[in-house]
Formats: C-alpha cells, structure tokens, sequence
C-alpha cells in the first residue's frame, strides 16, 4: 500500500443532531492483519474524527464485531486462520447485525467481488487504494439509514429515544443537556458492560475536545442526579472502582 496517498481535507465525520447539536464519534472497526497498514489506516482515519479499533485476525475480528456496536467495519478479505473476511461477514448477518461493511481486499477478479457482496457486504474496494476514495466510499455507507437508527433504547425502566431525543424513567420524563444525553445513550448501547474513563472519552468527546482530569466524573455525577437520586429503584448507574462504570438494571 505504498501507493495509497494519505492526503486529508480533515473532514469531521460525526453524528449530529440537528435538534440537540449533540456530536458524538463515528466507531469503526478495522479487521486487518498487516500490522502497517492497519496502523496507517488507523491513523489517517483518527485524524478525520473516526474512533478506529483493530483486530489483526478473524477470530478477534468476528468476536469484536458480534459484541461491540459500531457504525462501520472495514474486513480484509484475507485473514491468518480459518476466519476471513467472508466468514466474518456472513456470521455478522446472520446475528442480524446491519452494521455497513466495507471489504478490502487485493483479489480483484470479478468472481471475488461477488463473493464478498453475497457474503452481507456493503461495498468492496481493491488494493491498493487512494485514501481518498476510501473516505469517500466510508462517507456514502454512512449517509444510508440504518434499519434500528429509531430502536428505543432501554435499560431497566429507562428509556432514551435516539431518533426523537426523549428520556424518561418509570414513564417520567428527564430532560438532559447535550452532552448528557451522549454520555447516556453510550452507556445504553453497552448495557451492563464495565466502561473505561477512557473509553467513554473516545466515543463521546469530539477528539480535539480540552478535557480535564475529573470532566468524565463530573457528567456522571450529573446523570446520577437525573436518572438515579429523584426515583425510587435501583441505581441504575453504577461506579466499578479502578475499572469505570457499568449501566445496569
């Protein structure tokens, strides 16, 4: 992939809610095994506002892919081990995750192309490529809605409406600010799942964003007081020492 020509016209790629102003990081898995060019690709791709996690094989690649909820994944074709690309594909479907999936690949044979479309693929790019084009081809799969964008998210008796921004609990409605309304709907889309202070600064603060030590304490402290302290139940959000915080009910 020498040739691939990592020019950037620094394009943030983000969700943005027109009601709210809310702006989250678009998530992307990449499943390459050549450490190089997953590193250059990871790189390029943090630098257009995308939060890229790799895996180097198909086995951590399939196993990343059912358990964690992106926005996109790039699948070499051509994996170590008895997992490629393909498989990796055809088993995300079958679980009826509808994630867009970009394969990459250097079999250009029109046969091998089919294949991997067949397979549940979204799009299929040949190596090596312009950087360009990739960006391109990642913006196009981005702007097709998703079949579960609306899906209600639900953790308990907590609810938090993506599409139409509206939360409520037991049925009562909470109001909460931008970024609180980030914070939580990330903690919803990974239920009952310990996450790391830094993990939640990557997937709910812009990259370029001046964060301060305690800010991530700070936000959930906020929540505390809205979905927690004014009802009844369980606490809902719960602090795991040395670890991060897990959402549960």
């Amino acid at each position: 992939m020498e040739n691939m020509k990592l020019r950037h016209n620094f394009l943030r790629l983000s969700f943005l809610s027109a009601k709210m102003g809310y702006s989250r990081k678009m998530r992307i898995l990449l499943v390459e095994d050549e450490h190089k060019i997953a590193n250059a690709l990871r790189q390029g791709l943090e630098q257009e506002g995308f939060a890229v996690d790799i895996e180097y094989d198909g086995e951590g690649g399939l196993s990343t892919a059912l358990h964690e909820e992106y926005d996109l994944m790039l699948l070499d074709r051509m994996l170590p081990g008895g997992i490629d690309g393909v498989e990796i594909c055809k088993q995300v479907r079958a679980k009826d995750i509808h994630t867009p999936i970009l394969m990459l690949t250097a079999k250009d044979q029109i046969k091998d192309r089919v294949t991997g479309l067949d397979s549940g693929a979204d799009d299929y790019l040949v190596k090596p490529f312009a950087f360009e084009e990739l960006l391109a081809r990642i913006r196009a799969l981005l702007r097709r809605p998703q079949e579960n964008s609306g899906t209600v998210l639900k953790v308990g008796d907590l609810t938090l409406d993506p599409a139409t921004f509206e939360v409520a609990r037991g049925g009562k409605e909470i109001l909460l600010s931008r970024r609180e309304f980030a914070l939580l709907e990330f903690m919803m889309r990974n239920p009952n799942r310990v996450v790391s202070k830094e993990t939640i600064m990557s997937h709910v603060w812009d990259f370029d964003a001046d964060i301060l030590p305690n800010t991530i304490e700070v936000y959930i402290g906020y929540l505390r007081q809205k979905i927690d302290k004014p009802f009844k139940g369980p606490a809902l959000l719960q602090t795991m020492r040395g670890f991060g915080y897990k959402l549960g009910g």
